[in-house]
């Protein structure tokens, strides 16, 4: 099973006037960990379009719990997996640690998708490929 990790830096702009991350820089980050777990697994964005002719992996579903707040300044780490695939869909979990502590858990449901066959302007669901899978160390 593949875990991405990724730190960051927490800058004056990631926080509200109280010096708290802003929670919407939170979901930031999880998508940005999402392209890296897939770009560790050797499947960039670039690769996942050319290769699977699919437009992308668009998010559908997410929710955090927030147990402890970041600050300015502090550093923070990040690990992403994939925890189930289903046949279009699958499910991330994003960890944020201060240190070894659990700050934010974040949860988003994917679809792999491409362009619908009969309308382009629309897109429409794809069975995740085996080997997407197998990468994974989740099926195949």
């Amino acid at each position: 099973m593949i875990i991405a990790r990724r730190e960051i830096l927490i800058e004056w702009g990631d926080c509200d006037p109280a010096g708290i991350v802003f929670n919407p820089r939170y979901f930031e980050w999880f998508d940005a960990c999402a392209a890296g777990l897939f770009a560790q697994a050797g499947l960039t964005k670039l690769e996942l379009t050319d290769c699977f002719g699919i437009v992308g992996i668009p998010l559908v579903e997410t929710r955090a719990k927030f147990l402890l707040s970041s600050r300015w300044g502090e550093r923070v780490s990040i690990e992403s997996q994939i925890i189930t695939f289903r046949r279009s869909s699958f499910d991330l979990r994003h960890r944020l640690l201060r240190g070894s502590q659990e700050a934010v858990i974040g949860e988003e449901t994917r679809v792999w998708a491409a362009r619908h066959p009969d309308d382009s302007s629309r897109l429409k669901s794809q069975p995740v490929p085996d080997q997407v899978k197998a990468l994974f160390g989740l099926g195949g």
